[in-house]
């Protein structure tokens, strides 16, 4: 699947982000990051010639495949559906069919929760679908080239954005859709990989009918809630195939991803069109040099920005992120794709609670893997850690 560009030249600092984003995007907010052991793993295991850890890795980094379609089970467990569906409606999202926008922006917003059925198709980086389909209805995001089409069958609106000339294949374009997948939560989770770390082979699972290696990555330290992360392995190509985080001290996977049905085959060049149908509402952003600055360009400068702001705290999977947010942010009315607003603090302050410390009071918003503290100075402190930790960063 398609990997979402880099926006920072710093590397060390593009890997310390990535660690404590990880539990998010590998959700797939990732993450995130879809299914469950039940309906994945056979009853028996295959009998697969040994292999060490160092080489399951590099077979993985080695894994050249380009095509590949399916069905995938997605399914999060944050602890926290109250919050995800609020976000969800204030953002225009919906848990069913029949969302008032089709933008992705909106829709992905209901993979915060519960189990969702999606089928996926790639041929190589310029072209990726994502359908997730409800029982009344199916939201497809298709990119090809520099065109990104989404639909929304239970409305009848589509979404339509395009790469300015010239610009790189994708560019501009919102791609969360393509990070739903086994393979880019996985990609993620080993970049996190390093000295406090354990990681070893755990036996072979079958998956989605094919023989696989199980991977399994633990923390060796004390304030983080991640307890494992396991990745099935395809045997012969090195395609991750299922991706499980599970948080310390529970049997329950906070995500859970995994192909039911795979093919490595290429896909029809006709799954990567799409016509709006007669009647639907089409929303479509506007291409050319202005979309470059306002799509491309901005959306980048915003992104450094973001990163030159950050301070990681601390080191391996007990990092903590201090991010320091605009004067008045928090407080002001936001709006949504449909024009209507909300307050984020409101909105935060009624999922958290009042925390107090050398650093003053502030909110503590939790998850079963992502903790945050909000203090009222304006400073965000976020990471795959304890309540404890994020209050001892923000007290020095």
């Amino acid at each position: 699947m398609a990997r979402i560009p880099a926006t920072d030249d710093n590397p060390d600092r593009r890997r310390k982000a990535i660690r404590y984003a990880v539990p998010v995007l590998a959700a797939g907010v990732a993450a995130a990051t879809i299914g469950l052991v039940p309906a994945l793993a056979s009853a028996g295991s295959p009998n697969l010639p040994d292999i060490t850890a160092k080489k399951l890795i590099e077979k993985i980094a080695a894994s050249d495949t380009q095509t590949i379609s399916g069905s995938v089970k997605f399914s999060t467990d944050f602890g926290l559906p109250a919050i995800a569906s609020a976000f969800g409606d204030s953002l225009g999202g919906s848990s069913t069919g029949g969302s008032a926008s089709a933008n992705p922006k909106d829709q992905l917003t209901k993979l915060l929760t519960g189990t969702h059925t999606l089928h996926v198709a790639a041929d190589g980086p310029d072209r990726q679908k994502v359908s997730i389909v409800e029982s009344a209805a199916e939201y497809s995001v298709i990119h090809n080239g520099n065109n990104v089409w989404a639909y929304d069958s239970g409305s009848n609106q589509a979404y339509h954005s395009t790469a300015p000339q010239g610009a790189k294949s994708g560019a501009g374009t919102d791609h969360a859709a393509s990070t739903l997948t086994p393979q880019a939560a996985a990609d993620q989770a080993l970049k996190a990989v390093d000295g406090t770390t354990s990681v070893t082979v755990d036996g072979t699972a079958k998956v989605a009918g094919r023989d696989a290696y199980q991977l399994l990555i633990k923390p060796t330290q004390a304030d983080t809630t991640v307890g494992s992360i396991r990745i099935a392995v395809d045997s012969a190509t090195g395609v991750p195939l299922k991706f499980t985080l599970t948080p310390k001290g529970s049997a329950k996977p906070a995500v859970d991803i995994g192909f039911t049905k795979v093919d490595f085959g290429k896909p029809a060049a006709s799954t990567f069109t799409f016509t709006p149908p007669k009647g639907a509402k089409v929303t479509t952003e506007k291409a050319g040099a202005d979309a470059a600055t306002k799509d491309g360009t901005k959306a980048q400068d915003n992104a450094k920005s973001a990163l030159d702001g950050l301070n990681v705290i601390g080191t391996g999977w007990d990092s903590i992120a201090e991010l320091k947010t605009p004067k008045g942010s928090l407080t002001a009315q936001q709006s949504n794709t449909k024009g209507s607003t909300f307050d984020t603090q409101s909105l935060i302050s009624s999922f958290g609670k009042t925390v107090n410390g050398s650093f003053g009071s502030g909110t503590f918003v939790s998850t079963r893997v992502v903790n945050a503290l909000i203090t009222d100075s304006g400073k965000v402190y976020v990471g795959a850690v304890s309540q404890d930790a994020l209050v001892k960063a923000a007290s020095k």
